[in-house]
Parts: structure tokens; sequence; C-alpha cells
């Protein structure tokens, strides 16, 4: 479902060839036509958004919102289990799910890197990528309400995963996020704070038996708080693009 693979490459780091692909992504939009009519008009938008605004104030406003922001960050697994010892567990897992399904990311992001997810998802049948992409439906529904809160065009990715799963949300994780600090990036005491946690071990733990789709599913419905790509045309297999420059992830 290449659908999936331009979402994917819309929540990477902005660069030239996510630019470049920006007529292609959205003719594909228009040709599996898997989107609902204002979900694809949203995505369109933000396309359109992305390429164009200057490269240097749509990298920005990225590092502002995913990589500064906790509570928006694009790994999958900060949403459920934080910095505890299960997110290694889960990590080591997820990488297992990759290995079982013949996918090999083509980037050094941590595997539960929200992009690698959807291009994962994008190499199985239609059936199973809707499944896969309804597991986290939870934190999909909390990253787009909090990106809707921020006016960002963003928030039209989250909308679609939403709207593709159809999944029946776990409204108990949903709330476990609801209660999560979201601040705002210029604020920097509050985004300190979010950011204090213990040390994520890697490494074996006692779910020696939970890989596979069932364990994944369970591993992103744990809610540990509280309160509860584009495929490049050279390429012959799934790629994100993602480009780090010297100000990104330093």
């Amino acid at each position: 479902m290449k659908t999936l693979k331009v979402l994917s490459a819309l929540l990477t780091y902005p660069s030239d060839d996510l630019i470049a692909a920006a007529p292609e992504m959205k003719n594909i939009l228009v040709r599996e036509n898997v989107l609902k009519r204002h979900d694809r008009a949203a995505v369109g938008a933000l396309i359109d958004d992305i390429a164009g605004r200057d490269l240097f104030d749509a990298q920005e406003r990225y590092i502002l919102l995913f990589d500064r922001t906790r509570s928006l960050s694009l790994h999958l697994f900060e949403h459920v289990h934080g910095e505890s010892r299960d997110r290694g567990q889960a990590m080591v897992d997820l990488i297992k799910l990759y290995e079982d399904g013949g996918y090999t990311p083509t980037t050094v992001e941590l595997p539960d890197f929200l992009p690698l997810f959807l291009e994962y998802a994008a190499t199985r049948s239609p059936a199973e990528a809707i499944e896969l992409v309804g597991q986290p439906g939870h934190v999909f529904a909390a990253l787009k309400e909090r990106l809707t809160k921020r006016h960002s065009p963003y928030a039209a990715v989250f909308s679609a995963l939403v709207s593709l799963s159809r999944a029946k949300l776990d409204q108990v994780a949903l709330a476990a996020l609801r209660d999560e600090p979201d601040p705002e990036p210029d604020d920097l005491q509050a985004l300190d704070a979010a950011w204090e946690e213990e040390e994520v071990t890697f490494g074996p733990g006692t779910a020696a038996n939970s890989c596979g789709v069932d364990g994944l599913a369970s591993k992103l419905r744990q809610a540990r708080r509280p309160a509860p790509g584009m495929e490049s045309t050279q390429s012959s297999g799934p790629r994100t693009i993602v480009t780090t420059s010297p100000a990104h992830r330093a």
C-alpha cells in the first residue's frame, strides 16, 4: 500500500528529495484512493505546505515539533513505555517482527520510529497493513489531537492513519496519553521536566515468546504511566527518506 509510504515520507525530516517527490506523492494518493476524501485533501495540503516552504523553515518546524517536544515524539514506544526497561524488550521484539517479515530498515533510526513502522506496514498485504496501523491507533489519535491543538498541518497524517485503520481505539490507553504533559517547545522548564526519565535498557527480558503481530499489539497497548519514503525510483526495496543535517538531532 503505497499510501502508507507517502505518510511515512511526510513524517521524515524535510529534504530536497522529499520536496521533489511532492507531485508523485499526490498522484499516489489519488491513484490508490484508499483515504477518505477529506483526509486525502488534508494530506495533500500538507504536501503542498512542505513543498512550498523554505527548506530550512520546514526543517526548523519539524525539529520543534517532533524532536524537541516529547509529547509529539515519532517513536511509538515513547508513548507507551517511556524510558522503562520494557521499552528495550519491545524494541527487540519489533526488530524480530521486521526480520521475520523480510524487512531491513535502511536508516539508523530506532525500530519504533514511526516512518519505519509505516514502511514495514506498507510491505504487507492491505489487510495486514491495516491491522498493523490499527494497533497503535490510540497513539495516533493522541498525536492528532496534540497537533490539531497547535494548528499544525501534520495532524492530517495522524487523522488519515486513524481513519485508515478503522480500529476501535483503546479508550483507557488514549485517556492515559491525554493526561500526559504536553508542553509547547518554547516552554524549556516544562520540556526539561518531561524528558526526565529513567534510562532505557535494551536486551533480553521476560517476554521471550512475545514476538510477532499479536505480541506487538500487546506492547503497543501497555500504558506504563500512571493515568491508566518515498521509495526512490532507483531503489528496489522500501526506503524512508531521512536526511540529517548538522543541526538536526544534535
